[in-house]
């Protein structure tokens, strides 16, 4: 009888620790970790279908939308969503912060001088200053700011803010890591880095920090602010697959919105659909 006794206690004491190991498990889930790695799909508030703008639009992507509020996410494609492409211009956001830090540029008004050399956009052509150059993606400008900070400076700052693989090539690409592969980012590791921008979370000062939020701000309404870059790997590229994005931040009253868009880039169309894919989604949450 004691045998039996004793059993049953050890039993009811295992299963008992199972249900709660259960509890506790279902519990993580419920709610996004600090690094907004999104939780298992099952999970995600996702009542919303953002595949019918892609198919309307012809368009093969994926977007991450993190709502800081409410700590929910909202996606499209998970599984692109953790896949590393190439950076491409979303990284003039570190390179501009960089920059500034380090001082190889003092503000975004200091005007840099163009060399002559005739580039694929005509609106690059002249000399221009970092506000002017973040708006057009000018690569000629952020080139020399990369340049100006050099290899080992360069990839100290990479390592330190542990922006997506860290890979910046050798010393004879520090002025085309961002362009030709090298640094590879997920959309989640995107998110990750403007929540700490957002937050102020990264080591730069606060002149630093606030100089590029500004520059990053693409339209400004009573209602809202988007601050966002776009980038797009492969441009001028008949042979290396186009990848685009679309990265940022909508602020709205108390709330902010975090998003990262990626799409494949087929056609002279595409382009312009990073952001509108965007918004569609915002108006599927009724954020615009």
């Amino acid at each position: 009888m004691n045998r039996i006794l004793r059993f049953a206690i050890i039993v009811s004491i295992t299963l008992g620790c199972i249900t709660s190991d259960l509890f506790q498990t279902a519990q993580s889930k419920a709610t996004i970790p600090a690094a907004v790695e999104p939780p298992d799909p099952l999970t995600i508030a996702q009542n919303i279908d953002f595949s019918r703008h892609f198919r309307d639009l012809g368009v093969e992507g994926s977007i991450l939308i993190y709502d800081l509020s409410s700590n929910r996410v909202f996606q499209h494609n998970p599984k692109r969503n953790e896949t590393a492409f190439p950076a491409a211009s979303t990284f003039k956001i570190l390179n501009s912060l960089i920059s500034l830090e380090t001082k190889v540029v003092t503000d975004e008004i200091a005007v840099l001088t163009w060399d002559g050399i005739q580039r694929e956009l005509p609106e690059w052509n002249r000399d221009l200053n970092m506000r002017e150059a973040f708006k057009l993606s000018a690569v000629w400008f952020y080139q020399v700011l990369a340049r100006r900070v050099g290899y080992e400076r360069m990839q100290q700052w990479v390592a330190q803010v542990k922006y997506g693989n860290q890979n910046i090539g050798g010393k004879e690409d520090i002025d085309k890591f961002w362009l030709n592969g090298s640094l590879k980012v997920t959309p989640q590791q995107q998110i990750q880095f403007l929540r700490s921008l957002y937050n102020n979370d990264l080591p730069f000062s606060e002149r630093t920090l606030s100089i590029v939020k500004d520059i990053m701000i693409n339209e400004k309404t009573p209602d809202y602010t988007i601050r966002g870059k776009t980038g797009w790997y492969g441009f001028g590229s008949k042979v290396t697959p186009n990848i685009g994005w679309y990265i940022g931040y909508l602020e709205r009253g108390k709330n902010t919105y975090f998003f990262a868009t990626n799409i494949d880039i087929r056609n002279e169309k595409d382009p312009p659909l990073r952001v509108e894919l965007t918004r569609r989604c915002f108006k599927d949450i009724a954020v615009l």
